[in-house]
């Protein structure tokens, strides 16, 4: 079955939904049309001059990345600049490409979990929950003849998706009444009278932002002909979501030989230290990409270290006076494992949802520094 960028994004967005990032990024689609075609998909850490070149060279149709290509907003389209040449470089050659960035970060299953997964903590933990202000809950009531009816509407919006599952809903029956007025034009019952029907209350878990499309499209199957629903902010304290995790350590042992074991298990040249590599360690945390932002989220939590990338100075002086470790892994390290993951994930789902689309990850790229 032949895909669009639109199907590609679709799936993409149930491994990490955009509502998760945070309000700083810029997720989504960065170049392109989601209604070409895609018959070529490639999965890649950086939207590079070199990676954007190879996919237009093998007639990539979209190239899924996790740094996004535009960040900061463009105030004008230059082919001559960086941006800009990329920007047209894609363009011409129809290659749509696709960030997925922090809110890979926060999600369940996504970077963060990956790695946390890598270095083997368990019994992992958002160290910073993300915010769940974005989502709601959606209840709308409806006869009890047409339940089933407006709750195959309520599903094709998207809307009932808990964790790992779709389609989540809860019903109640009961009682509804109303008095028609006399411009009215009731589904059942008399202008003017009373009347009483049987009715069955839906809820389910929604996203803001969607709640007028997810109105509008069950409107269009609903009988009444005012529909009575009601929208009610959620906050999600049990929220698996969010930047960094925390776990433990499958067995208790010092700082210098913890260290040694993630250089190993990660496969890294080097990696930089900071703290007493005597420090005893049973909890560890993680932050992938750059994780000073998270520093003060570190030291609140029971975790004795902390590895991340792009660790500065100050944070490490900071983890000195405080008792505890910093391993700083470097940015690439932290974050390039999850090309070849996610080009794994999209694929199995892409060939579930029966589309014929061959999906790939990068193999051209390489960590900019190096080391002498």
């Amino acid at each position: 079955m032949q895909a669009t960028v639109s199907d590609v994004i679709k799936i993409i967005e149930k491994i990490a939904p955009s509502m998760l990032a945070e309000k700083w990024d810029n997720p989504g689609l960065q170049v392109g049309r989601t209604d070409w075609p895609v018959k070529t998909a490639w999965v890649a850490l950086d939207p590079a001059h070199d990676v954007i070149a190879a996919a237009c060279r093998s007639k990539v149709d979209i190239l899924i990345t996790h740094h996004p290509l535009i960040i900061n907003p463009l105030k004008c389209i230059d082919f001559g600049s960086v941006a800009g040449n990329l920007i047209h470089l894609a363009a011409v050659n129809r290659l749509s490409i696709f960030s997925a960035h922090t809110n890979l970060d926060c999600a369940k299953d996504g970077l963060n979990d990956l790695l946390a997964s890598r270095i083997g903590l368990k019994n992992t933990r958002a160290l910073s929950r993300a915010d769940s202000s974005g989502k709601c809950k959606f209840v709308v009531y409806v006869p009890a003849k047409y339940e089933t009816k407006i709750l195959e509407a309520l599903f094709e919006t998207g809307a009932g998706i808990i964790g790992s599952y779709t389609c989540c809903s809860f019903r109640n029956n009961g009682k509804g009444t109303f008095r028609p007025g006399s411009t009215a034009k009731p589904f059942t019952g008399e202008t003017g009278e009373i009347s009483d029907v049987d009715e069955v209350k839906i809820e389910a878990v929604a996203v803001k932002q969607e709640i007028p499309a997810i109105i509008a499209h069950i409107r269009e199957s609903h009988p009444y002909e005012t529909m009575a629903y009601d929208v009610y902010p959620l906050y999600e304290y049990d929220n698996p979501d969010g930047l960094g995790r925390v776990g433990e350590l499958e067995e208790e042992m010092n700082f210098r030989l913890f260290a040694q074991k993630i250089k190993e298990k990660l496969a890294l040249k080097s990696i930089r230290l900071a703290g007493n590599p005597e420090l005893f360690v049973t909890h560890a945390a993680v932050c992938t990409g750059s994780g000073s932002s998270l520093m003060k989220d570190f030291f609140k939590s029971e975790a004795q270290v902390y590895i991340t990338g792009d660790i500065r100075y100050h944070d490490a002086r900071t983890a000195e006076a405080e008792g505890r470790g910093l391993i700083d892994i470097g940015h690439f390290a932290s974050e390039y494992m999850v090309v070849e993951a996610l080009a794994k994930r999209i694929k199995g789902m892409i060939r579930k949802a029966g589309y014929d689309v061959s999906v790939k990850a990068c193999g051209i790229e390489r960590d900019p520094f190096h080391i002498l």
